[in-house]
Parts: C-alpha cells; sequence; structure tokens
C-alpha cells in the first residue's frame, strides 16, 4: 500500500468484527514495529500479546474502563506495549544525560507503536490505542515485571465500522518556521 494512503486510511477503531487474528500476521506487525529507530539501538520496547480467549475477556472485563471495553467489545487481540525503564536516556553507569531520562523510553516506544499500527492497517487490520487502564491487573495477571513501563493496551482486529478522517490542524497552527 502506498504511504500517503496507508496513512490517511488508518484510523482508531471502536467496533470489530469477531474475526480471529493470525499469529503470523501478529508476528508480522511485531517485526515492523522492531525495525523503528531507537536511543543508541536499545530496543527497549516489550510486547504481550493477548490473544486467547479467556485472556481477552479477563483484559477487556478487568483492565479497561466500561468505554474501552465497549470500543472493543470484539477484538480479538490486545497488545500491551511497555519499555524497560532506565536504559534509553541514560549513560551506561545509568545517570540520565537530559532532562527527559525515561521519557526518552516512552518516545522509543511510540515510535514502535506507529508502526505497529501502520503495518496492521497495510495488512487489513485496524487499532485503538488506550491509555487508560489497569496497570496492577495487567502486571500480575500478564507477570509484566516492575522494571518496565506499561504504555499502553492495543486492540487488533479487523475493523466493522469506517469512521471518516477527524479534522487535523492546519500546518501553521502547529509549525514555526524559523
Amino acid at each position: 500500500m502506498e504511504f500517503e494512503k496507508l496513512i490517511r486510511e488508518r484510523r482508531s477503531i471502536r467496533a470489530y468484527k469477531n474475526e480471529a487474528v493470525d499469529k503470523k500476521i501478529i508476528e508480522e506487525i511485531i517485526e515492523a514495529a522492531q525495525q523503528a529507530p531507537s536511543w543508541k539501538n536499545s530496543q527497549t520496547g516489550r510486547y504481550y500479546v493477548v490473544m486467547s480467549d479467556d485472556k481477552v475477556k479477563y483484559v477487556r472485563e478487568n483492565c479497561l474502563p466500561e468505554f474501552n471495553r465497549r470500543n472493543t467489545a470484539n477484538a480479538p487481540v490486545y497488545i500491551i506495549t511497555a519499555f524497560e525503564k532506565g536504559i534509553a536516556g541514560f549513560d551506561n553507569d545509568k545517570n540520565a544525560v537530559n532532562e527527559l531520562g525515561d521519557k526518552w523510553g516512552a518516545y522509543d516506544l511510540g515510535l514502535q507503536n506507529e508502526n505497529m499500527i501502520l503495518k496492521a492497517r497495510e495488512l487489513g487490520l485496524d487499532t485503538l490505542i488506550m491509555g487508560i487502564r489497569n496497570e496492577k491487573a495487567l502486571r500480575e495477571e500478564l507477570g509484566i515485571p516492575d522494571s518496565q513501563e506499561i504504555a499502553a493496551v492495543i486492540s487488533l482486529g479487523y475493523r466493522n465500522i469506517d469512521p471518516d478522517a477527524p479534522a487535523r490542524k492546519s500546518i501553521d497552527e502547529i509549525v514555526k518556521y524559523f
């Protein structure tokens, strides 16, 4: 798919078909995420793929607020994204190299997540990135260690709606030239 078309077709989907996603497709999507640049090639992103019926139900019912339970009611997959803390943005002695510190890990993970959601769209799937989630329940159920910062829960599946594109700010509103 042409890149311009891809970025214009991608949407945050809030209604999914009740249709399974093949594990090989998920691996292809995560491999695309791995191609994103990262601080000193540290590759601190981590992915927890929830696709068994019982785990999907657990995450939906125990880790998401009501509005996101509804938004992802038929989503067959959740991908929890996290990053290893204290690596990106730090020197070898674990000192932050600037005021951002661990925010570099979040930045890198954001780049990886963008690759992931665009690859999903290229393969005919869609996503919804959710930042409001029950961190404690996710950690306990999926064994996510405290050394990792959980960033998002991303639903993955086949869209059951075709929403219009939301309005975007103009270039003049967001750019300053010097």
